[in-house]
This record gives C-alpha cells, sequence and structure tokens, in this order.
C-alpha cells in the first residue's frame, strides 16, 4: 500500500473509488423566469411535455439565488421586461458570474432593436418575440441541453 492508501480508512478508499467511477452528467435543467405566473407555468409545461425538466422563479434576484445553488442548470429562458430587475440585469449578472458561459434564451413581448441588440451583445442564443415560436424554443432548448 503506498503511504496515502494508509492515511485512509477502507470506507474512504472505497468512497474515493465509487467518486471516481460517476460519470458527470450534463446540465439538463432548464431555468424559466417571468414575474408573469401564467406566462412562466405554460412555458415550463410545455417544456416538460417535451421531456424537458424546468425550475421556475419570478425575479432577476431569484433566478441568481437558483443558479447558484443548482449546478444541474444548463439553460436560462428569461423574459426581458421583469421588475424591479430586467432580463438584461439578470444576463449581465449571469455573465460577470461563475456561470457566465450559460446558455440564455431572452422572450419578450415588448422589445426594441436596441434591446435585441443589447442581448446579442450578450451573446444569447436567440431572442424570441411574444407570441413565442413553441416549437422553435422546444428545439433550441433541447439542443444547448445536448438532448438532439
Amino acid at each position: 500500500m503506498s503511504d496515502h492508501e494508509l492515511l485512509l480508512s477502507d470506507a474512504e478508499r472505497e468512497a474515493l473509488s465509487e467518486l471516481g467511477q460517476v460519470q458527470a452528467l450534463p446540465p439538463q435543467l432548464v431555468l424559466v423566469v417571468d414575474d408573469d405566473d401564467d406566462t412562466r407555468d405554460v412555458l415550463a409545461q410545455i417544456l416538460a411535455l417535451h421531456g424537458i425538466e424546468c425550475l421556475q422563479a419570478d425575479s432577476a434576484m431569484g433566478a441568481m439565488l437558483q443558479l447558484r445553488a443548482n449546478r444541474g442548470i444548463g439553460l436560462l429562458i428569461t423574459d426581458l421586461r421583469m421588475g424591479p430587475e430586467s432580463g438584461l440585469d439578470l444576463i449581465r449578472e449571469v455573465r460577470e458570474s461563475e456561470r457566465a458561459a450559460l446558455p440564455i434564451i431572452i422572450i419578450s413581448g415588448d422589445a426594441s432593436v436596441k434591446d435585441a441588440i443589447t442581448a446579442m451583445h450578450l451573446s444569447v442564443v436567440d431572442f424570441l418575440l411574444k407570441p413565442i415560436d413553441l416549437d422553435l424554443l422546444v428545439r433550441l432548448a433541447r439542443e444547448e441541453l445536448g438532448l438532439i
């Protein structure tokens, strides 16, 4: 036995061995953020019908708390117009965090060209206008999660 193996108990060596065998799964959850309960629920239900598990948040602050707590989130879908922080504020905060590489899709019923340009500069996957093309949303989500 090597010196480091002598320092560990049999149970610790077994636990370490099991950790080494665990394959890291890619993040599979979608976080849907919208301050409108009905919109948020419908989006999550539609994604769930297509086999995509969702978490929900009703604000940018709630979204950041979930992103920090759950590494299984592999995609963020956020509304643009929310209060007190907007979807763009949320995206900026994500891009400055340890989750900076997270794929993000923006949805909006009221967006200007300036908003769309700003979003694209923040490296979002897409900017979808309401009414949302649900087939496109599902396809984008599946692509970003590696399910296609």
